[in-house]
This record gives structure tokens, C-alpha cells and sequence, in this order.
């Protein structure tokens, strides 16, 4: 996998580590100001739990495996969908090729049918007119996160989307894919003269905050995503709603 080294205000140098490498998570402060925000999809911009919730049911059903219960199906939202198979689901792991398709097959029409969350949208344009630059980072395909990214209207806030590639979703643990996206959309806001060096995460899951932490990148975890009590334990701040957000990270530059 990449990591990316801070070299300079605005240049990040390209290094490698090991795959089975455990990510540190240090204790991380928010940055006096941001100098550019990356933001997570599912459960933070979109919510979106049904569609894939739906579409991970029924490709578990016609592959012949027993359905999670609802509290357990919301599991599977925001980690790589081929890991929420192997975590969460009674999927054989020479069977996880097969049952990804098929949910992929139910999840392509639904993608970009799925609301925004109240509020972040006008968050979103007010960063953006702030000159805040702004980075996209999900482990959804990169494929896949552009047309619903569109399909929102949001496009056009952000300096760089970056998702997941097919080898990493299905080589990698779901928080190196995340490590993997931070690093690729800090490169592009990097690359496109923005300052990363004080640069904040802004995601509901725990892969969000760790996959951050290992570029030594500060997060805001968001309460009305889908995590699990304690995933916020490595956050720099929680933001309880969007109005929160956005005094802990005010669209002023």
C-alpha cells in the first residue's frame, strides 16, 4: 500500500509499507485551521444505508446464505463491502467473488437514488466558497463514487474524489483501502497547490479515523453516520450534527 510523507508545505512523497502492517493510531489533534478537508460518502455525505443494506440482503439470499437482522446488516456499511461479507456474513471466502457481483448487480441501479444527509450539502458549498479545498476519500469504487457524487451535484465542490481500486477492495483490510484513498486524495490536493499540512478527515466510521491517522491526518467523526458506540475513540472531535461540524470546522479560510 502507499503511505504519503509529508516533504514540504505542500508536497507528500509517495512510501511504501507492508500490506499486514497494523496501523498506529496516535492521539491527534485538530490543526489550528483547516487547510483542506477530505470527506468520507456513505454515512457522511450520503445516507445511503438502505440501498446497500437492501442490495447486500439479496445478494445473500440468492447466493443461499441466511440474512442479518437489520442492526446487523447496518454493520456492513462504510468497511469494503467484500469485507463486510467476510466480517459480518456466514460467506465462505472462496465463495466472497460471486456474492460481491451479485451485490454489486443490486447496488449499481440504487446508487445514486439515495438522499443527502439535512444540511451537509450547504455545509459542502459553503467550505468550498471559503476557498477551503476539498478532497473525496471512500472505499466505494472509484467508479462508483463519481456518478453519485454527480448524481448530488457536488462535483463541482471538489478539488479530487478518490475511491477504492477493484485490487485494493479485494487485497487489502478496509482500513488500509481507506488509508490507501486518504493518501491518494492528498496527493491530488497536494498536487493542485493546496496546502495538506494542515489537512482534516471528516467520516462516521472508524476506518474513516484510522485510515486518516496513518498519514498523520487529524479526524472529525460524524454522529449521524452508522458507526458503533466507541469508534469515536481516536477522533480528534465528534460532531453531533452538521450545524456542530461546522463550528468545529468553520467555512472560513
Amino acid at each position: 500500500m502507499l503511505e504519503l510523507e509529508a516533504s514540504g508545505a505542500n508536497r507528500l512523497v509517495p512510501m511504501h509499507i507492508s500490506a499486514a502492517a497494523s496501523p498506529a493510531v496516535p492521539a491527534l489533534e485538530l490543526p489550528a485551521r483547516a487547510s483542506a478537508i477530505v470527506l468520507d460518502l456513505d454515512g457522511t455525505i450520503t445516507d445511503s444505508a438502505s440501498a446497500i443494506t437492501g442490495s447486500i440482503a439479496e445478494a445473500l439470499e440468492v447466493c443461499g446464505y441466511p440474512v442479518p437482522d437489520a442492526v446487523n446488516l447496518l454493520r456492513f456499511v462504510g468497511p469494503p463491502i467484500r469485507e463486510g461479507f467476510a466480517r459480518f456474513s456466514a460467506v465462505a471466502e472462496n465463495d466472497l467473488d460471486r456474492v460481491v457481483i451479485e451485490y454489486r448487480a443490486r447496488y449499481r441501479p440504487r446508487m445514486a437514488q439515495v438522499p443527502l444527509f439535512p444540511g451537509i450539502a450547504e455545509l459542502i458549498r459553503a467550505w468550498h466558497a471559503a476557498r477551503i479545498p476539498l478532497g473525496l476519500a471512500t472505499a466505494k469504487l472509484q467508479e462508483m463514487a463519481e456518478p453519485i457524487l454527480d448524481g448530488a451535484g457536488l462535483t463541482e465542490y471538489f478539488t479530487v474524489i478518490r475511491g477504492a481500486t477493484y485490487q485494493d477492495s479485494q487485497e487489502l483490510p478496509g482500513v488500509q483501502v481507506k488509508a490507501n484513498v486518504v493518501a491518494s486524495a492528498l496527493a491530488g490536493l497536494a498536487e493542485s497547490g493546496a496546502d495538506v499540512s494542515g489537512a482534516v478527515m471528516v467520516g462516521d466510521r472508524d476506518h474513516d479515523v484510522h485510515g486518516a491517522a496513518m498519514h498523520g491526518v487529524s479526524a472529525v467523526l460524524v454522529r449521524w453516520g452508522y458507526a458503533e458506540p466507541g469508534e469515536e475513540q481516536s477522533a480528534a472531535a465528534v460532531a453531533e450534527d452538521v450545524e456542530h461540524l461546522a463550528r468545529i470546522l468553520p467555512p472560513q479560510f
